[in-house]
């Protein structure tokens, strides 16, 4: 069989699985305009921290403090921003608990992306005027953005199906935001630099418009399965302390293996993210022609990431369970990182970078996400959102500091370091399977 012919077969199968199930229609396009949205914006995000220009991204007091303290801004512009959204992510993450525990789904949902959608077209105004500080504005907010939305988007589709039919239908609705993630970079590079940044903004606010009609459409289909199934309505608030999906963690081995597992995997991806920024700082001057550039890498990540989703992650959950899902990002991070750590060049960061988050996002992420239909909402909407942001962007703090100081000592060093993480990763990866095994083969409510 061609590669031509097994991707046809494939696109036919998620054909198929649409007519078989017509909540997976909605929840693709759901999907796939949240990536569209995210995707336009994210290598105005990539060019904000890679930018040589300090006013572009910080505020004038805050440039003028560190100056009279004799400190070098420009040299700590990612542990800056990486530090500052790791506190506005623990001051969010009781405040979206006290969202999904006191308001019922059909309030806290549409609140969640309504949010966002009002905040985009304060960055319009931001960025047409050319506010000083307008980057780091925009880095905090679509940090939480890609963090909130995109959590908030699994935890639903876990109240929309069952485990069964989220190991056959979780590849395809990954592929359906890959190929949103797709059109993402190809906005972006092709508008760009004919009209500029803040209209941009724009673009992905009409995404997120049709986000919302999707999810009113969706919460039929859940109320439905939920009514049938005799299970826990999500339409009645959960109830509960703001702080239980941390106490979940502490408390479940589960998922504090979940946890240690995202936390060495986004410190891989942190290590290789920031030593690619610096790269670019150094070859690329023009915000415009830096955006672009991070929309190149966004198009090949997303190119990889759907042959995978379309070829392979269907059929390796449906026949095998989650653990070749999870076991072989960490093998391929590893020989990506022994490659770099012999010889960092440009090009070859660029290659690691795009196999590291193609494979995150095609066959890591749809596994972890089907543990949640398996569990209770408390779970998925207040443990799983607890790690998806404070646990992620904890990691993004720690392993920004870790890079800066591995990186006195050369890449070769910084990559050897990675290569530690990835092992503890790939660790904590053979210790959630563990566990999983123990959960019963549908979710309780």
């Amino acid at each position: 069989m061609t590669a031509a012919t097994g991707t046809g077969t494939a696109a036919g199968g998620m054909l198929s699985a649409w007519r078989r199930s017509p909540p997976l229609i909605w929840a693709s396009l759901y999907f796939f305009c949240l990536l569209s949205g995210y995707y336009v914006l994210r290598p105005v995000r990539e060019a904000m921290a890679a930018s040589s220009d300090l006013q572009a991204v910080f505020p004038l007091p805050l440039i003028e403090w560190f100056a009279g303290h004799g400190i070098a801004l420009q040299d700590f512009v990612l542990q800056f921003l990486f530090t500052c959204v790791f506190f506005i992510m623990l001051v969010l993450q009781p405040l979206y608990g006290a969202l999904v525990s006191r308001y019922p789904r059909r309030v806290f949902l549409p609140v969640v992306y309504g949010f966002f959608i009002v905040t985009l077209l304060g960055f319009y105004v931001m960025f047409e005027t050319g506010v000083p500080g307008r980057g780091m504005a925009f880095f905090f907010w679509i940090t939480v953005f890609n963090l909130f939305a995109v959590a908030v988007f699994w935890s639903f589709m876990a109240d929309v199906f069952s485990n069964v039919e989220a190991r056959a239908y979780y590849g395809y609705l990954g592929a359906a935001g890959t190929i949103g993630a797709f059109l993402g970079p190809i906005i972006t590079s092709a508008l760009v630099q004919r009209v500029g940044i803040a209209n941009l903004m724009l673009v992905s606010a009409g995404f997120l418009l049709i986000c919302l009609g999707c999810i009113w459409r969706l919460r039929l289909w859940a109320v439905a399965r939920e009514q049938e199934r005799e299970l826990v309505s999500g339409e009645t608030p959960m109830g509960g302390s703001v702080f239980d999906g941390l106490k979940l963690i502490v408390r479940e081995p589960m998922l504090r293996w979940l946890a240690l597992m995202v936390l060495f995997g986004v410190g891989v991806g942190t290590m290789l993210y920031n030593e690619q920024a610096s790269i670019v700082r150094r070859l690329y001057t023009d915000p415009a022609a830096s955006t672009a550039f991070f929309s190149r890498v966004d198009l090949a990540v997303n190119a990889l990431t759907l042959v995978i989703q379309l070829g392979a992650t269907r059929w390796l959950l449906s026949r095998y369970g989650i653990a070749p899902a999870l076991l072989i990002p960490g093998v391929a991070i590893i020989i990506g990182f022994s490659i770099l750590a012999a010889s960092p060049l440009p090009l070859m960061v660029a290659m690691v970078q795009v196999m590291t988050r193609a494979s995150e996002f095609s066959l890591a992420k749809p596994a972890r996400e089907t543990i949640y239909t398996r569990v209770d909402r408390q779970w998925r909407y207040k443990a799983g959102a607890a790690i998806d942001t404070v646990v992620y962007r904890g990691a993004d703090l720690t392993f920004a500091w870790v890079h800066k100081g591995l990186s006195l000592f050369g890449s070769h060093i910084v990559f050897l370091g990675g290569l530690v993480v990835a092992g503890a990763m790939t660790v904590a990866a053979l210790g959630l399977l563990r566990e999983e095994k123990k959960l019963p083969g549908e979710r309780p409510e």
